[in-house]
């Protein structure tokens, strides 16, 4: 049986709670929710790309990709993503995003399957995103 691997980037802090940005065991990697933060400052508080949400949707989708490739893994090994919003009217300008995002990406293989569901989070935060990939 193979085992569990912790992923975290250089680029993402360490959780603020006991979990991994991302897990891999085997083939299948488990990309915990990411939210927009900007890439780590070491002694620096997590600070969100801005207030808006193309801003922290494109950089929710960066820090996906950053444990990802970290984990050995591209887009086009993700199945499944989950987006949470916090706001129901952000739906239609986040798929704008979405969509331009992977028509950015090559992708060799279709998208993914994908959920959108509305939460709440800390404050200033407007979206989180989390992935399932299988490799190979």
């Amino acid at each position: 049986m193979s085992e569990k691997t912790a992923i975290t980037p250089a680029t993402h802090t360490a959780p603020p709670a006991k979990f991994s940005h991302g897990v891999r065991k085997g083939n299948i990697l488990q990309v915990a929710g990411q939210v927009g933060f900007l890439p780590a400052v070491e002694g620096q508080a997590p600070t969100p790309a801005g207030p808006t949400l193309r801003e922290q949707t494109l950089q929710t989708l960066a820090n996906v990709k950053a444990v990802l490739e970290e984990g050995g893994a591209s887009w086009d090994d993700v199945m499944m993503m989950r987006v949470y919003l916090t706001d129901t009217a952000h739906f239609a300008e986040m798929n704008e995003i979405y969509n331009a995002y992977f028509a950015e990406q090559d992708l060799k293989a279709p998208s993914s399957a994908r959920t959108t569901v509305y939460v709440g989070l800390p404050a200033g935060l407007l979206i989180e995103i989390d992935a399932l990939a299988v490799l190979g």
